[in-house]
């Protein structure tokens, strides 16, 4: 599974991308707008740190079809290859999902709820498209079923697109995302952190050090090297 950050926030992408196996970065137009600077100087910002090897998720804002395809083109002059334009799907945004993908543009097909919406996302041509698991939760849906349900389809139709899921609260959430079929998962930088703490795990980190200072006292590895070296 794919683990994309969700944020635009400069300092927090470094922090993930050093300490976790990132596969990229998704925005949207509130998650941009959070960092109260110019545009393009931070999308710049943020591909400088990512690198050409990683994705970069960027919304179009446009609200028909024909300026999505002006933004998206605008944008792949700027960023690169490495750009996936997020489409918010509608009439609007599947008619320039199918524009742009004959033109080889990477789409990222979003705001989707319903297992139809995602698969006419994918039949339009959508490299991902992006479920909300816990708006769904909230109407009372079932989003990690939703998300099942649409990985379900892919295989069966034999379709390449992902699922991307998107909107988590818990660290359990994911987890399940991740039991159903889940290609991908965007996510903050604290629901990522979320992932690998457990309570037991530094409890255990705290014995090995106890143990090995019982006897080394405060030696470590590379201090016996040195002295066996001399």
């Amino acid at each position: 599974m794919l683990y994309i950050i969700d944020t635009a926030n400069i300092e927090k992408i470094k922090h993930c991308i050093e300490y976790y196996p990132i596969a990229g970065v998704t925005t949207n137009p509130t998650i941009i707008s959070k960092e109260h600077t110019d545009f393009i100087d931070l999308i710049r910002k943020i591909e400088d740190v990512i690198g050409n090897d990683r994705m970069f998720h960027i919304q179009l804002t446009g609200d028909t079809a024909e300026q999505m395809m002006e933004e998206a083109k605008a944008l792949r002059n700027v960023i690169g290859d490495n750009l996936y334009v997020k489409i918010p799907v509608g009439e609007e945004g599947l008619k320039a999902t199918m524009k742009l993908h004959k033109e080889g543009f990477h789409i990222t097909e979003t705001a989707i709820f319903t297992q139809q919406q995602a698969l006419m996302a994918a039949m339009a041509g959508a490299d991902f498209v992006a479920p909300y698991v816990n708006r769904l939760d909230n109407i009372v849906s079932d989003g990690v079923n939703v998300v099942g349900e649409i990985a379900s389809m892919f295989q069966r139709y034999g379709l390449k697109t992902k699922v991307l899921a998107a909107s988590f609260k818990t660290a359990e959430q994911v987890h399940k995302i991740s039991m159903v079929g889940g290609h991908a998962v965007t996510v903050n930088p604290e629901i990522l952190e979320s992932l690998i703490y457990h309570p037991l795990t530094m409890y255990a980190i705290d014995d090995f050090k106890a143990d090995w200072e019982s006897v080394y006292g405060k030696k470590t590895i590379m201090d016996m090297v040195k002295e066996k070296e001399q």
